[in-house]
């Protein structure tokens, strides 16, 4: 193998530190279902991605079938805002999936 193509191999990104921290908090049966809080961040970044967070998720609990895939959204919203996202959903997830 030539010297060239070693130069060319994939470098591991390292770990970035997040801008910002987002906690998606589930209130209940009851409508509005969620509210999204920040710890930390840009204030204007925070507001576009709860923005994008409670239209995905508005009508949605957590144990609907379309609340998984939406939810994967907000995750990879969220990894390119390079937000930390937290969710508390009010119950431990493995034991409602097991």
């Amino acid at each position: 193998m030539s010297p060239e193509v070693q130069d060319d191999e994939v470098v591991a990104e390292e770990p970035v530190e997040p801008i910002g921290h987002v906690r998606v908090i589930y209130l209940g049966p009851v409508a509005p279902h969620w509210e999204v809080q920040s710890d930390f961040g840009p204030s204007d970044v925070i507001d576009q991605f709860r923005d994008r967070v409670l239209a995905r998720l508005v009508l949605l609990p957590p144990h609907d079938p379309q609340f998984r895939r939406n939810r994967e959204r907000v995750v990879r919203d969220a990894e390119r805002e390079n937000l930390s996202l937290e969710w508390d959903l009010g119950f431990l997830e493995e034991a409602a999936e097991g």
